[in-house]
This record gives structure tokens, sequence and C-alpha cells, in this order.
């Protein structure tokens, strides 16, 4: 199938594991390549109309997904971003395969021994606007902000992490693509299931990457059933 120059709705899926669950979830779908991963058109039921979608595989770490989500504003030149995908949760905030919907996303793991750190962090700190989302929400969802480093969350963390940016999970993408959607004055719905917990005493997924990935599977296809939902409050 030829993909449209323009669409209007493009979905961004950042880890392996989440973008082999599409594939699973859209068996019948054309798979094509792109500078950054894969990606197929797949066209959904939104409000009784059949609407098209890409669907892109930005790959996982906050340089990737950067670089992704440029090349689809680039590419088709969307309203709506979408990024569905897993993340962390703070053990005891909240639980395994809550779906989070981010009102912000900052990176956290930067350094600045020369200038302000704080200025720096700041700096990737995005707010999303979400005013275009009904309430209550089509489907539960705990808004929180989200933050974003390029690594899994380290325990000693976890209570900075909480002091200071009031966070409950964590992941390696949604700052980096928020950051790159608001230069854009794109609109960007942000959607991650827990898939795993960390608490001090360390990661329930941690050397486990086979339960890590049964449990994505499980969460990406839920978000993906619930999508239709979703898109048909856009304006």
């Amino acid at each position: 199938m030829e993909l449209a120059e323009r669409v209007n709705i493009v979905v961004l899926v950042c880890a392996n594991s989440e973008w082999h669950a599409v594939k699973d979830y859209f068996p019948a779908a054309q798979v094509q390549t792109a500078p950054a991963g894969e990606y197929l058109q797949q066209t959904i039921r939104v409000n009784g109309e059949d609407v098209p979608l890409v669907f892109l595989q930005t790959g996982w770490g906050k340089i990737a997904a950067a670089a992704g989500t440029q090349y689809a504003l680039d590419r088709w030149q969307p309203d709506l971003l979408v990024n569905l995908g897993t993340c962390g949760g703070f053990a005891g905030d909240v639980e395994r395969e809550a779906v989070i919907l981010a009102t912000g996303a900052l990176v956290y793991d930067i350094v600045n021994q020369i200038g302000d750190f704080q200025s720096a962090i700041d700096h990737y700190t995005t707010a999303l606007d979400l005013s275009w989302l009904p309430q209550p929400h089509p489907h539960p969802v705990i808004p929180a902000v989200i933050v974003s480093g390029d690594r899994d969350l380290i325990p000693a963390e976890l209570p900075m992490l909480r002091e200071k940016y009031d966070a409950i999970a964590g992941d390696w993408e949604s700052g980096a693509v928020a950051y790159v959607a608001a230069k854009h004055n794109a609109d960007l719905l942000i959607l991650r299931g827990v898939s795993d917990l960390v608490s001090e005493a360390g990661g329930e997924a941690y050397g486990n990457h086979a339960a890590y990935k049964h449990v994505t599977r499980r969460i990406m296809h839920a978000l993906l059933a619930q999508l239709p939902d979703w898109l048909a409050a856009y304006p």
C-alpha cells in the first residue's frame, strides 16, 4: 500500500518489544523500512469512519526517539502524534499494568557541572496540552509526569525523583518525544502502561527480559484496542 504524503495521526512506538507487539496486533499490515526503523499503515474505525494511521518504530532511547519523532513530523506532517509504550513504575505509588497519561515529560539524567544544573533539566521539561481530551477519560488512566533517562530506573534515585518531580513512573523516551513535538507545535498524546515495578530494593524485571517482553505484549495490545476511543476525542 502506498502511503499518503500527509497523514493526520502518527503513532510512535519506541522499544523493540513494543514494536513487535504492534506487528503481532496487525499481522496483515505491510511493514516498510524507514531511517529510524520500520513503519506500517493501518486503517482503524474511529467514530464510525475509517481513519488511516501510520505506526512508526523510532527505536529505543532518547536519541532514536527524538530522531524518529522528527522524521515523522517531516515525512507526514501530522497534527497529532501518539506515543504508545511501557514504563517502569515506582513500587507503592502505582500498580503494575496501570496506564500513565503523561501530563508532562522531562529528561532527568543530565549532569551539568559547569553551569546551572536545574536550568538544564528545565530546558528539557515539556508540559503537554491535553485540553482536547474529554472528562472523564475514555479509559482509566493515571495523569502524571513521566521522567525519562537513557537508563533503567536506579533504585537509589527513586526518593529524589519522587520528591523533586513528583514522579511515579519512568521510561527512556517520553521526554525526547515531547520536546521535539513541542518544537513543532504538534499535539501529543502519551499513554504508557506500567510493565514492571521498581523499589529501593531493585527492579522486578531487571535481568528478566522474558518477563518484560511477555507483559509488554499484553500492555501494547490493550493500548491498541483502546486507541480508537482516544482518537475519537481528537477534534
